[in-house]
């Protein structure tokens, strides 16, 4: 008896300490971010605005691999309403701005004259919507943004669109934005960032890229309306083994989130646990100084499943 009572507290041990090693879930976040979620009016509806087919499970590869089984023989976008894109002027803003960068880290940027109307554009747009007000209404009440707008606005310029050595011996290279939102290359054997939808459709439009599946969980297979995925793709001819990105969200509505995740907190790395719609995800966010490094969403749950499982 006294055997068996130990095996149960020992195993009664164990998984409270694999329970307390999970990151509990940021309930002020999540509600901020689904309060977001409701205010993104510019998302795209999946099935109306636009379709994905996200076919085959993708396999192991190593990084910097320029081979790997195809496990999707279709785009991932079949159909994306580009008349609304076009016509959305956060969208066609943000639009504007991906062929602003030179795809490989090690080249110096140039930023031009007509580069920075574009930028200063954007930045106006964006602050015009309810989501980046409210995002900036919360951090003004948390003490890390100024209540006034064109400080608030340097503030994204600095943390989006200032550039620094992402490779050193060379001149600046590099901005969160171009990371986060347009993708860069390393060393023309890796891709690194590349986490945004509009630019992944585009790219895949004009076949410069090619989805090779998805990245889940056996009890968690993506389905078609998902708002988050983990993919695999190669882009002129590099393999991203696995990639993560928002499906079908605004500009804006990616922008107001990582901005948020970024000020709250001070270390290098920083990673929270948040529920967003139907979607139970790891927000990471790295930085580069007082600039962003790096900012991309990683699925761990969709379509509700989560719900009931972490109670904490």
């Amino acid at each position: 008896m006294a055997v068996r009572l130990g095996g149960f507290l020992f195993l009664a041990v164990l998984l409270s300490a694999v329970d307390a090693s999970r990151p509990a879930i940021n309930q002020e976040l999540s509600n901020l971010f689904n309060e977001l979620w409701r205010l993104d009016v510019n998302r795209l509806k999946p099935g109306i605005d636009y379709t994905i087919s996200v076919q085959g499970r993708a396999g192991f590869v190593n990084q910097g691999s320029h081979s790997v089984l195809d496990h999707a023989s279709l785009p991932l976008f079949s159909n994306v309403n580009e008349n609304k894109l076009r016509n959305t002027t956060t969208f066609s803003c943000f639009m504007k701005l991906l062929d602003n960068y030179e795809r490989s880290t090690g080249i110096t940027e140039r930023v031009t004259p007509e580069e920075l109307t574009e930028i200063n554009l954007f930045l106006d747009v964006v602050l015009e919507t309810q989501i980046m007000k409210r995002a900036h209404q919360y951090l003004v009440s948390k003490g890390k943004s100024s209540f006034d707008s064109r400080q608030f606005k340097n503030q994204l310029n600095l943390i989006w669109f200032h550039l620094y050595h992402r490779q050193r011996n060379t001149g600046p290279d590099s901005c969160g934005f171009e990371h986060v939102f347009v993708g860069e290359t390393k060393s023309g054997t890796e891709i690194i960032g590349f986490h945004n939808w509009v630019q992944f459709y585009l790219q895949e439009k004009n076949s410069h890229l090619d989805y090779k599946g998805y990245k889940a969980r056996d009890q968690d297979l993506p389905d078609h309306d998902d708002h988050v995925l983990n993919l695999q793709f190669s882009w002129h001819g590099v393999v991203k083994p696995v990639g993560s990105a928002f499906i079908g969200t605004s500009p804006e509505f990616e922008m107001a989130v990582f901005t948020i995740v970024f000020l709250m907190n001070t270390e290098r790395s920083t990673t929270v646990l948040v529920n967003i719609d139907q979607c139970q995800m790891e927000l990471v966010v790295i930085r580069q100084g007082r600039c962003l490094g790096t900012a991309y969403p990683k699925l761990l749950s969709s379509n509700s499943r989560h719900v009931g499982v972490n109670s904490h």
